[in-house]
């Protein structure tokens, strides 16, 4: 309904918007509608969602803004207002005098519906409340004096014998009707009455019996403390005794963790002596390094009379290289000497 409205002002706005189906999208719809409602100007300030219910504030707001712009394209303007003059006063009596004949015009109709037989004869209730209405309106402008009828009260039953088939009025039951639901508020009524006279009983002897238990409670247990209060008291001595136990022991169990901590650096201080102690008495007593360097001395010594051999056999070999080389240049020299002098003596 909101969207076939929105729809409705948007076109009487002067911007054409198709008419919305029951099975569009809902986001969509929204969509345009806001859309249309920017498009004059006007200011969305709130999410698409808040429209999706169809009521609330937000609903109102779009609704009345379109309706104003409607307004505007129409060129409608507001008239100032005609108030009536004090014939009001009269026309309320006349008013309150129908509604009385009427209520007693339903009443009879009703009591003619009861008694009719069945005939399906419907007449017009509105109009002839309309009628009913006129007719009290210009018997209350005529002179107020007193009247008498001059109606035979015989032919009035007859007449009322004749007509009453014909007064049948039949009222189709609605789902809505606040008359349905009162009728069912007062059978629910009648219902919760008189399941409650039932269980109001069962209640009361439940609450007797719950009251006579808590009571036997309550004795016996002002009993069981009385009997007790010797040892409870006793008990409360022991939990004191046993708390300021705890204490002492917290207390002591501090002090032994804090010895244990010392006494633990203290033994491995000592192991780290006893193995530094074990590795000297073992050195000194070990007699394998001895052994050791004199394997070395000895290999040491061998090696050296090797290096001697090798240096004097080097040295040979250089000496014979040196003796050698000089024969060979005392052999040049000769050999060069004797062409000189046999020239010279020539």
């Amino acid at each position: 309904m909101f969207c076939v409205l929105a729809a409705w002002l948007i076109t009487k706005a002067g911007h054409p918007f198709e008419q919305p189906q029951e099975y569009d999208d809902p986001n969509a719809t929204i969509s345009s509608i806001l859309s249309a409602l920017r498009s004059f100007g006007r200011s969305v300030d709130f999410p698409p969602s808040k429209l999706k219910a169809g009521s609330g504030e937000q609903a109102c707001y779009v609704l009345d803004c379109l309706a104003e712009e409607a307004l505007k394209y129409t060129g409608f303007s507001w008239k100032r207002p005609a108030y009536p003059m004090e014939e009001l006063e009269e026309e309320a009596i006349a008013e309150d005098d129908a509604e009385l004949t009427l209520n007693k015009l339903e009443e009879d109709i009703a009591v003619g519906e009861e008694e009719s037989d069945g005939e399906e004869n419907f007449i017009d209730l509105n109009a002839l409340k309309a009628q009913t209405y006129k007719s009290d309106m210009n018997n209350s402008t005529k002179q107020e004096e007193i009247l008498e009828s001059t109606t035979d009260a015989a032919e009035w039953n007859l007449e009322v014998e004749r007509v009453l088939p014909q007064l049948k009025v039949t009222i189709r039951t609605d789902n809505k009707d606040w008359r349905i639901h009162i009728d069912q508020m007062h059978q629910h009524k009648d219902g919760i009455e008189s399941a409650l006279k039932e269980t109001r009983g069962y209640l009361d002897k439940l609450h007797n019996e719950i009251s006579r238990t808590l009571e036997k409670v309550s004795s016996r247990e002002k009993y069981i403390n009385n009997q007790l209060e010797h040892l409870v008291q006793e008990y409360r001595v022991a939990q004191a005794q046993l708390s300021e136990a705890k204490e002492k022991y917290q207390q002591g169990s501090g002090g032994v963790t804090e010895r244990t901590r010392i006494l633990s650096e203290i033994t491995e201080v000592l192991e780290k002596v006893k193995q530094e102690m074990e590795e000297k008495g073992s050195s000194m007593t070990d007699g394998a390094p001895l052994v050791k360097i004199k394997q070395a001395l000895t290999k040491l010594k061998q090696e050296t009379v090797q290096m001697d051999i090798r240096i004097g056999v080097v040295e040979h070999t250089l000496l014979q290289s040196k003796l050698k080389e000089k024969s060979n240049m005392t052999r040049d020299m000769h050999a060069t000497m004797i062409p000189e002098t046999t020239i010279g003596a020539y």
